[in-house]
């Protein structure tokens, strides 16, 4: 037959054959004969020579939309085709979300009716009877998320060698936004739990869009032997990126915004009234620009979400209009969740969700049209992995639109707000999402949650299972390598604490689940170990005043920023969820920084590049521009270009460390500990003296520098932040927050630094 596709010397393109789809197995030819194809890509034609010369790991990395799915299935499909196997599943797709699941199945059904081959879906949505048929007779394809794997494993674990006895391949789809995530900690421990169950190495493909650092992606994907994975980048153009940075001054005329009954129940007052017309302009334009058409908004927390959906349906009913906006977040009942879920699924009519983190990943909601985000998100792997949600269909651009409040100045202003310094985490996080960079896995993070989530697994799989099996299956093999024997034994004894009850001892030493562990496993929620951010609900003399995202460590002491005003936190109820603060007269706060998340080191570094700099980035609209004007004239009248250490007067100092939250929190919690107040902001601490006799902030920080360790205690912080951490005591949640909450180890380099030594 006559090749359709056109190339020379293994590449696409005018004149010759190409040799690359010669290879292919004639009935995959054939399918693309008849899909009239011109010509491979170029991602598939490199592809084609790499998977069928060797058995080699490998990561094609392009944009969305750019063919890495047929890069990899054509020539895999290929050698099955040449050399079937024996019995079980022939290849495993993993797709993180069950409408990848089901768009893929369209796909590769269509090209395996050529070959002869079975494609088998497998998720929560996919009938009992089917998954039963497959198990019969596994063969073929097997397209499944993490979570059905997991079930698997614990459900069905005595027939895992046999399902997956012929495997050639696992190919783990949107690998950059697993690196350093519980489920991407989880995935790694299902794949080397899938090849101990057949007893050999198994070829693992990933399917990446493009990263700065693509070794991350190569550590990832094979830990032991990072250099051995075969990496293949698409040389073509990327996808389509529409982006829009909008900014809003608080202040001005205010229109009235009615306060949502939830939050009125809840006892949270309504925002202050300056941002009350920000709001209003925000959700405005949100509401030209999204009506009509299938969305996702990201708002922040509960609280925010709230606003901003009632806002928005207050419009559609001032234009007497359907409303086409909906709240989702996790304190919602799981009917409204649904709700929301299946009508943007549906597609048929145009539905908007104004949502937390919820439905950032894993939920299946169908093509969106654009992604609105309200302040810059904590990460850009996370920026990148909501903007993924939109542009997934070929020719279809990816569209974003942020949204960026900033404070009205005066003369008693916070430095913070003159800094403008959720504008320039919004520019950078941009600027970092279009070069392709995304947060490094911290390499010392334990994992103790998911490793927890891992040991009852396991031991659900085998009926039972040894601490020397439970620690060689885990740490030595799987992805919990940083974890010591003795601290894997301080953990299960821990999970067998009679109060606990995760696990118990039988008398010949072997580990059964226990009475919580059993009523865990046999719930479907048990299957999944990522969840939504933790919320502490924060209250000042027994008042709610609302509800705080937190995932860095806060503790008692500590100063924060919510709702526009400054408060001292008294206690913390970690397992309530409860911060208990009293008001902190120790000067004007900024009303729209502070509420806590992790910020990397090279975000906060490129936000100063931001404000040092003189370039206009061409998304910014008229307003965000005069922001950042203000922005970087503050910075230069502070000196922040060569000074690091500022006094902005009222006692107060201002630490320039532009260090991410985890080493700011390390400095921060050992300046409390030193007697000051501190507050801690993006690449800032403030301090101030606690007493009337001002301390020697320079003579701390001396010591500190000096290798003073910083004591901390278990007691009385925010240490929980993962599913599982619930479970553990105040030595593990402590030991798990330093390892990736806590930068302590670089403390003394980092104030030598401040201190020009």
């Amino acid at each position: 037959m006559t090749s359709p596709v056109s190339g020379s010397d293994g590449a696409a393109g005018a004149g010759g054959g190409s040799r690359a789809f010669e290879r292919l197995a004639e009935p995959v030819r054939r399918w693309i004969w008849r899909k009239g194809w011109t010509e491979l890509r170029d991602i598939q034609e490199r592809a084609i020579a790499v998977l069928m010369d060797g058995e080699a790991d490998a990561i094609l990395s392009a944009a969305t939309a750019g063919g890495k799915t047929e890069a990899a299935f054509l020539p895999l499909l290929s050698s099955v085709i040449d050399r079937p196997g024996a019995g079980g599943f022939d290849l495993v797709y993993v797709g993180p979300l069950r409408a990848l699941i089901n768009d893929q199945f369209a796909r590769l059904e269509d090209l395996c009716a050529e070959t002869g081959l079975k494609v088998h879906p497998w998720h929560g949505d996919i009938a009992a009877g089917v998954k039963a048929k497959a198990r019969r007779n596994p063969s073929g394809v097997l397209l499944i998320t993490p979570e059905s794997l997991e079930a698997l494993f614990v459900l069905r674990g005595r027939e895992v060698p046999t399902l997956f006895a012929s495997t050639r391949a696992i190919v783990v789809d949107e690998l950059h936004a697993l690196l350093d995530s519980p489920r991407g900690v989880h995935m790694r421990s299902l794949l080397t739990r899938v090849e101990i169950a057949v007893g050999r190495r198994i070829r693992r493909i990933g399917l990446s869009a493009t990263l700065g650092d693509m070794g991350l992606a190569r550590a990832y994907l094979r830990p032991e032997h990072p250099e051995s994975v075969e990496l293949i980048q698409s040389r073509a153009e990327g996808q389509e990126l529409r982006v829009q940075l909008r900014g809003y001054r608080a202040g001005g005329p205010n229109r009235p915004v009615v306060e949502p009954e939830e939050a009125r129940d809840r006892g949270e007052g309504t925002p202050a009234p300056a941002d009350l017309a920000a709001r209003r302009a925000i959700g405005e334009h949100l509401f030209s620009k999204l009506r009509g058409s299938r969305n996702l908004v990201f708002a922040g927390s509960r609280q925010n979400v709230e606003l901003y959906a009632d806002l928005l349906r207050q419009l559609c009913e001032d234009r007497a209009l359907p409303n086409e906006f909906f709240p989702h977040h996790a304190s919602l009942s799981r009917d409204h969740r649904s709700f929301v879920e299946e009508r943007l699924k549906a597609g048929r009519l145009p539905t908007t969700a104004i949502c937390t983190s919820t439905l950032e990943l894993g939920i299946d909601i169908g093509d969106i049209a654009c992604v609105g985000q309200i302040g810059a998100p904590w990460s850009v792997a996370s920026l990148r992995q909501r903007l993924g949600r939109s542009g997934r269909r070929a020719g279809q651009p990816a569209v974003l639109r942020m949204y960026a409040t900033e404070a009205a100045l005066d003369s008693g202003s916070h430095v913070a707000d003159r800094l403008r310094l959720g504008l320039a985490r919004a520019i950078a996080m941009i600027e970092l999402l279009v070069e392709g960079w995304c947060e490094p896995p911290r390499a010392e993070a334990l994992h103790l949650s998911t490793l927890t989530h891992q040991v009852l697994s396991v031991v659900a799989e085998r009926g039972g299972a040894s601490a020397r099996r439970l620690y060689a299956t885990l740490c030595d093999r799987g992805p919990f390598r940083r974890v010591d024997p003795p601290l894997f034994l301080r953990l299960l004894r821990r999970l067998g604490d009679p109060e606990v009850a995760l696990l118990e001892q039988a008398p010949d030493g072997t580990l059964l689940l226990g009475r919580e562990g059993e009523r865990l496993v046999e719930h479907y929620s048990f299957y999944a170990v990522f969840h939504t951010l933790e919320e502490y609900r924060v209250v000042a003399q027994g008042k709610p005043l609302g509800t705080l995202p937190v995932s860095d460590v806060l503790v008692a002491g500590m100063t924060i920023v919510f709702s526009g005003r400054r408060w001292r936190i008294v206690t913390i109820h970690d397992r309530d969820k409860v911060i208990d603060v009293e008001p902190d007269k120790g000067g004007r706060p900024p009303p729209f920084g502070g509420d806590g998340g992790l910020v990397h080191d090279e975000v906060v570094r490129r936000m100063r590049e931001v404000l040092a700099g003189s370039d206009q980035p061409i998304y910014l609209d008229a307003h965000a521009a005069d922001l950042l004007g203000e922005a970087r004239r503050e910075f230069f009248r502070l000196g922040l270009r060569d000074r690091s250490i500022v006094d902005v007067g009222s006692g107060v100092m201002l630490l320039a460390t532009w260090s991410g939250t985890t080493g700011n929190g390390a400095l921060a919690l050992a300046l409390l500990q030193q007697g000051f107040r501190v507050a801690n902001f993006q690449g800032l601490v403030e301090v101030s003296s606690q007493g009337e006799t001002g301390a020697d902030l320079r003579g701390a920080l001396s010591e500190i520098a000096g290798g003073q360790g910083l004591l901390l205690s278990g007691e009385d912080g925010t240490l929980i932040s993962e599913k599982f951490h619930h479970y553990l005591d105040n030595e593990l949640l402590l030991a798990d927050a330093v390892s990736s909450r806590l930068d302590t180890s670089e403390l003394p380099a980092m104030v030598a630094e401040l201190l020009g030594e």
